[in-house]
């Protein structure tokens, strides 16, 4: 789920959010319920996110995907209402509105823009300069304010990446090294912190590859299901994704799955799924700016 300002702005029924919220309190919310909302915070705080029955919370780093970062008194009243509250950034590629976007670029560790989302570009992940100008100093906000670990979007750089940019390296290789870098992001969180969760979204395959499952607190999976939007996952990949996604669960890792509808059938189905299958899941609308009603 990358780029904040590239989402596709949806209204979700008022109605349908007070019938979930009637009644509802922290200590009414079905075990392992999560939120994930990545812009459109009311007033530019967390306040709505607090009021939620939910017990874990994905926000972004900063509060409008630039520079105004969330601080430590904010989270921690969002963590007051009884949630875990994860950091959301990228690893793999970042959006030109990002504040680091510049010092990347002019560094040339930029490789090709993403054709479904212009403006953001895939980056040398496993170059020194990616980890000191952008990932440390992310890991290192989101510790100093307080956030519970952190959610960390497009691995699957590896496998989007115009290899005619990188000479001599292969989907194995980069994939080793995205597998290198959450290692390395892990090893860097728990040593300030160790209860510090790490959660990757997406590309359930890394599994495979060495020091991946004993980096990874759990993984957030987009799409198991329902495709943006309203569209039933049955393609190949849709198959293999959830078989991958249910090896991470049976090793014990908590599983964060998200689906994009809006159908009521659509949205009971996926909840049903994510019961049968012990998947923390939350079925939202493509943009991430909204609370939606939580599963039940």
């Amino acid at each position: 789920m990358a780029g904040l300002f590239r989402r596709v702005l949806l209204i979700v029924s008022a109605t349908t959010w007070m019938l979930a919220m009637t009644g509802c309190s922290n200590d009414s919310t079905p075990p392992g319920s999560f939120v994930y909302q990545l812009q459109g915070y009311r007033d530019g705080r967390l306040d709505e996110l607090a009021a939620a029955p939910f017990r874990t919370a994905v926000v972004d780093l900063a509060r409008d995907g630039g520079a105004s970062y969330f601080q430590a008194d904010e989270i921690g009243a969002l963590k007051a209402s009884g949630k875990r509250v994860l950091a959301y950034f990228e690893i793999g590629s970042i959006e030109s509105f990002r504040p680091d976007f510049t010092a990347i670029r002019d560094d040339r560790l930029l490789l090709n823009e993403w054709r479904s989302w212009p403006g953001e570009h895939f980056v040398r992940y496993w170059e020194p300069r990616w980890w000191d100008l952008a990932v440390r100093p992310r890991l290192d906000r989101a510790l100093a304010a307080g956030f519970d670990g952190v959610y960390l979007d497009t691995p699957l750089a590896y496998e989007e990446i115009d290899l005619g940019l990188v000479p001599g390296l292969g989907r194995t290789e980069l994939a080793e090294r995205m597998t290198d870098l959450i290692v390395r992001i892990s090893a860097h969180v728990k040593g300030a912190n160790p209860s510090f969760g790490v959660y990757p979204q997406n590309s359930p395959e890394l599994r495979e590859y060495p020091g991946y499952l004993d980096a990874i607190d759990g993984v957030g999976v987009e799409e198991l299901f329902f495709r943006a939007t309203d569209e039933p996952c049955t393609a190949d990949f849709c198959a293999e994704n959830l078989a991958a996604t249910r090896k991470l669960k049976e090793a014990g890792k908590t599983v964060l799955a998200v689906d994009y509808a809006t159908r009521p059938e659509n949205v009971a189905q996926a909840c049903r799924r994510y019961r049968e299958e012990g998947f923390e899941g939350y079925v939202t609308v493509r943009g991430l700016d909204t609370v939606a009603a939580p599963c039940r």
